[in-house]
């Protein structure tokens, strides 16, 4: 009796595969955008970062885990120390950043270059070049930027 359950199972999902239809995916449109586009919706970045930083949403809700933003600084600025509570995934995509996470090297971003940064891993950096830096960011979690005060994570 055991040996022909797998070939009663085999006809089973033969003859009813064809009925069994996938999850209809999202009405979503897929999208393709450059930091340049003019649709883009710039917003303020928290009070502690430079005066002319800005965040541009590019998929998902910043409240909510799984963000994509485009995040631009202004030349020659300096971001302070701060902190995530999601890992982030990055790619600068214009400028020269530099990017330090305590206890590591700093790390210089070109155009291009992908870097990782842990969750509620201490980071500063520099937008060194002449022109604004514009780093692509996915985060796991929702949105935030938590600022250090003598390196402690509150």
């Amino acid at each position: 009796m055991f040996k022909q359950l797998p070939i009663a199972l085999a006809v089973f999902l033969i003859t009813v595969s064809p009925f069994i239809e996938a999850e209809a995916p999202a009405a979503e449109p897929a999208l393709a955008v450059t930091f340049k586009d003019a649709q883009l919706k710039w917003g303020p970045c928290p009070p502690f970062l430079p005066s002319g930083c800005g965040i541009a949403v590019l998929h998902g809700d910043p409240g909510k885990a799984n963000v994509d933003v485009f995040f631009r600084v202004p030349a020659k600025a300096t971001i302070p120390m701060h902190w995530h509570s999601s890992p982030e995934r990055m790619v600068l995509v214009a400028g020269e950043l530099h990017v330090t996470y305590d206890g590591q090297k700093k790390a210089v971003l070109m155009p291009g270059t992908y870097a990782y940064g842990p969750a509620k891993k201490i980071h500063d950096g520099y937008c060194a070049s002449k022109v604004p830096c514009v780093l692509f960011i996915a985060f796991e979690s929702p949105l935030d930027a938590i600022p250090v005060a003598n390196n402690v994570v509150k």
